[in-house]
């Protein structure tokens, strides 16, 4: 019988919860209601703000840019004697004769606004866009080739020693370039590679192996051993299954360390500086051609804005063409199963 008051108050506490209000829970304690409104709003308030922070960050990277691509069409005087951001009200005084400068050889002449006739003799940054791509393809090539080897190997195939020699390899990331430039320096000149395009080459491709045979081991670690095994049975060679196979299923990892690879050899100008010291300005890569712009005084710095925008265009187009697999390929291996 004591047992009848109970169930009469939960059955009460069910009937009322079905009410509109002072509905209560099954402990008996009265329900809080929720709002959509309020989930919404304070769900647009958490989007509003990262948005907001990714806005003034992409603000901040890109005025400074646009500022100087402005400056790049405007001549010394008018840099010298007002802000970059007068050139909305002086369009008719844009002019291109800093690109003609920076990539012509000749030496031409040109009018101003003013009606000065202006001789100038050209940059010739076109030689040196050329013997920077000279440089860097080369660079960018043969260490993924021969990581791309060397991570099949520790990732698909048995021997002794593998985990040590991988380890080796490894560890040769925290080598600085720095350190090593003036002792391979003095070899190359033993061997008479100094002032050459190959010991340059062969720098990068030391310097580039460790990073890439780490990158792309994380990856080719991911792909199933079974493929392997179901290519080894229907009779292809270790040679067939990484080109026909492993390499096609590794291209955003190929993408991203070509990528990285690229823009270090493009933007370099320690190496250069170092190996091509004293073979003449016709091997000059084009940020040691960006350094000798401004002068021996700083007097033709407005060339500079010109000249960055040329040595942009190529690392900007490759990361566009590529930029699909960058993500994919940096974040290979973080994550296995």
């Amino acid at each position: 019988m004591s047992s009848l008051p109970q169930t009469t108050e939960r059955s009460n506490g069910k009937r009322e919860g079905k009410g509109g209000t002072g509905s209560l829970q099954g402990n008996g304690k009265p329900l809080v209601p929720t709002s959509s409104g309020g989930l919404m709003k304070q769900s647009t308030v958490s989007k509003l703000i990262p948005n907001a922070i990714f806005a003034i960050v992409v603000a901040i990277w890109l005025i400074p840019t646009l500022g100087v691509f402005l400056n790049s069409f405007r001549d010394l005087e008018a840099m010298t004697t007002s802000g970059w951001w007068t050139a909305w009200q002086e369009l008719d005084e844009l002019t291109i004769h800093n690109y003609e400068q920076v990539l012509g050889g000749a030496t031409y002449e040109y009018v101003t606004a003013e009606g000065r006739r202006i001789f100038a003799r050209g940059q010739d940054l076109g030689q040196a866009f050329l013997n920077t791509l000279t440089i860097t393809i080369p660079a960018v090539v043969i260490p993924i080739l021969m990581a791309a080897f060397a991570a099949y190997g520790f990732s698909h195939l048995q021997f002794k020693g593998r985990k040590i020699i991988f380890g080796l390899i490894v560890a040769m990331l925290v080598v600085p370039v720095q350190i090593s430039l003036i002792p391979i320096f003095r070899d190359y000149q033993r061997i008479g590679l100094g002032g050459s395009y190959l010991g340059v080459w062969l720098f990068h491709t030391g310097f580039g192996i460790p990073l890439a045979t780490y990158l792309l081991y994380n990856f080719m670690s991911t792909i199933p051993k079974s493929v392997k095994e179901s290519a080894t049975i229907d009779g292809a060679t270790d040679f067939t299954v990484f080109t026909r196979l492993i390499i096609p299923l590794s291209v955003p990892a190929l993408a991203a360390f070509s990528i990285l690879q690229f823009l270090w050899v493009w933007n370099d100008l320690l190496v250069p500086m170092v190996f091509l010291s004293g073979a003449g300005r016709d091997t000059a890569v084009l940020t040691q051609r960006l350094m000798m712009l401004v002068g021996q005084f700083g007097q033709d710095w407005h060339l500079l804005t010109a000249g960055a925008f040329v040595t942009m265009v190529l690392p900007v187009a490759m990361f566009l063409a590529l930029q699909k697999f960058f993500v994919r390929g940096m974040l290979a291996g973080s994550v296995k199963g």
